[in-house]
């Protein structure tokens, strides 16, 4: 779990579309290999859809190639009512960038056949691959989308009816009218959101506060639906401080500190490389030096968020045994060289870009091992007159797995 706090609402929905902007430019989605987005409504992502807006006018990022699929939407709300979610998100959000109609999904809740409404939903998402980032806001009672304290986990897309505190919650956008709000929903199933390769929640506000404080320091509970994030690999939520006044003064200190500790290593928490970036035809995730191409294709400016690991000191080329490594190349990626090759070192080089032959045996996200400077260099490291051995500069001497699956590897070992 990813808990980043900001100070105030404006700095966490701040934080929020600058990921997601960094996400979408990162994967550099083509007609081919659209990036898919899960989005919410109601009072949570407001600020962070005017941001991005405010991104896409200024030409920092571009949602033509963008497919969208909205959580939810209430039954029996004609579609052009002011409070209905695809007038929501049409007045908010799509009217204000370059995404195509066709690309926006959002679910039908006036459709004759509601059921089929929804298992045509669930297919539909399936066909286009899966949602590569599900953006969430949440209830006061922890519900995600329309997921309801009491929803099953393993939940799809379905007619959810209201809790009683969610038809009151949203009485304020009906003019305080209880008796306007619709009493059921069409609404992506927890299980929905959880097949999502990225989920990020937003948590704003002391009236969520409890909610937040079950979702982080609590187990996993169908009354907490937000609680279930707990069981998706790569789940990350943004608050204000504000709602970390249920948690305790250690959790947040935590969770600070882990950010903090992070940045000093020159990446922010973000997603192992191999799952940021768009697949090449193959099905292969594509090189950062790709990655590095698109992420100045706009403004020039690489953005800190996407740094998959620590700033590689040095541009040294680096030769041990017949394996070629470049700071250009994926750290994600194990390269081979051709052992009959005659060329020299200099045109090794220039060339070992067209020569790499990525390991399908390892989707380690290797970083380089800080303590590596102890390890003696090998004897005659300094000499490449077999072109086998080169300088070996001090930081790449050894790569290890990085923490998260140091950790996870733990697990496995003790049985957790």
């Amino acid at each position: 779990m990813r808990l980043i706090i900001r100070d105030d609402e404006e700095q966490a929905s701040g934080f929020v579309a600058d990921y997601i902007v960094d996400r979408i430019r990162t994967f550099a989605p083509t007609p081919e290999h659209p990036f898919i987005l899960g989005l919410p409504t109601g009072s949570s992502p407001l600020n962070v859809y005017a941001r991005l807006v405010q991104a896409y006018r200024q030409k920092r990022v571009s949602f033509a190639h963008v497919i969208t699929f909205n959580m939810d939407e209430y039954v029996g709300l004609a579609r052009d009512h002011p409070e209905s979610y695809h007038t929501f998100m049409w007045t908010n959000f799509f009217s204000h960038v370059d995404i195509h109609p066709k690309n926006v999904h959002l679910l039908n809740g006036n459709a004759p056949d509601l059921e089929a409404e929804c298992a045509q939903y669930e297919q539909t998402i399936r066909d286009c691959g899966g949602i590569d980032l599900f953006l969430a806001g949440i209830g006061e009672d922890g519900h995600i989308a329309f997921n309801e304290p009491g929803s099953s986990l393993v939940s799809r897309t379905r007619v959810k009816t209201l809790a009683y505190d969610t038809i009151r919650v949203n009485s304020r956008f009906f003019d305080g009218n209880i008796d306007a709000v619709p009493r059921c929903a069409l609404t992506v199933g927890v299980q929905t959101v959880l097949d999502a390769r990225e989920v990020l929640a937003i948590v704003l506000g002391p009236r969520k506060a409890l909610a937040l404080q079950k979702c982080i320091e609590e187990g996993v509970n169908h009354m907490w639906t937000l609680s279930s994030l707990q069981l998706h690999p790569y789940p990350m939520v943004v608050c204000d401080e504000d709602a970390t006044l249920e948690l305790r003064v250690k959790t947040v200190k935590y969770f600070k500190s882990i950010e903090q500790v992070a940045r000093t290593q020159g990446f922010e928490q973000s997603l192992p490389t191999r799952l940021r970036q768009r697949p090449d035809p193959c099905g292969k995730p594509m090189l950062p030096k790709a990655t590095a191409a698109i992420n100045t294709s706009i403004t020039g400016i690489a953005t800190p968020l996407i740094i998959p690991s620590p700033t590689k000191p040095s541009t040294s080329f680096v030769l041990v045994n017949g394996a070629p490594d470049t700071p250009e190349a994926s750290p994600t990626t194990a390269t081979k060289l051709d052992q009959s090759t005659t060329e020299s070192m200099d045109e090794a080089v220039t060339t070992t870009s067209t020569r790499m032959i990525a390991d399908s045996e390892s989707d380690l996200d290797l970083v380089p091992d800080r303590m590596g400077n102890r390890i003696a260099l090998p004897a005659g490291a300094d000499i490449a007159s077999d072109g086998k051995l080169g300088i070996v500069p001090v930081y790449r001497r050894r790569l290890t797995p990085t923490p998260e699956q140091q950790q996870q590897s733990h697990f496995g070992r003790v049985g957790a």
